[in-house]
């Protein structure tokens, strides 16, 4: 048995949820070329909760749809320095916290980052679907596109 046959195939671009954030559903693409994964996020503040550095956020999961707004919080896990692909570098907040992506659950870190110029709200890194996925970069959306009406709940 190959390896192939053991891991579940995911296309270049692909629905996932991240249901602790309360993010039914957000469209990442998948990029091999990216260590980190990130995610677009706005009005990005930390604080402190009984000792533990926590940070605030909001998201507007679909692209060119500022209506859908989602507050979210979660423990900061580090801090670091990123290179975007334009080769600027900046300190980003980073989470973690699990996606559904093919009906699998992940626990990925997640950098938070303004991509609202981006094509895309999130960018899923190798270190996140490593060994656990291929990817076959001639399909999208083969864990199925939700329907537009659930997009928007």
């Amino acid at each position: 048995m190959t390896v192939s046959d053991q891991l579940p195939t995911i296309g270049w671009r692909e629905w996932l949820s991240l249901p602790e954030l309360g993010i039914k559903f957000v469209k990442a693409k998948i990029d091999t070329g990216a260590r980190s994964s990130s995610l677009h996020a706005f009005d990005v503040e930390t604080f402190d909760n009984d000792g533990v550095q926590y940070v605030r956020f909001k998201v507007n999961p679909v692209q060119r749809n500022d209506d859908w707004t989602i507050q979210c919080s979660a423990p900061v896990v580090d801090m670091r320095s990123i290179r975007s692909s334009s080769g600027q570098a900046a300190i980003r907040p980073v989470i973690k916290t699990p996606i559904t992506l093919l009906g699998q659950r992940i626990e990925i870190e997640l950098t938070l980052a303004d991509r609202n110029q981006m094509g895309f709200r999130m960018l899923l890194g190798r270190e996140a679907f490593r060994r656990r996925f291929l990817i076959d970069p001639g399909q999208s959306y083969l864990g199925g596109v939700p329907k537009k009406k659930k997009r928007k709940s």
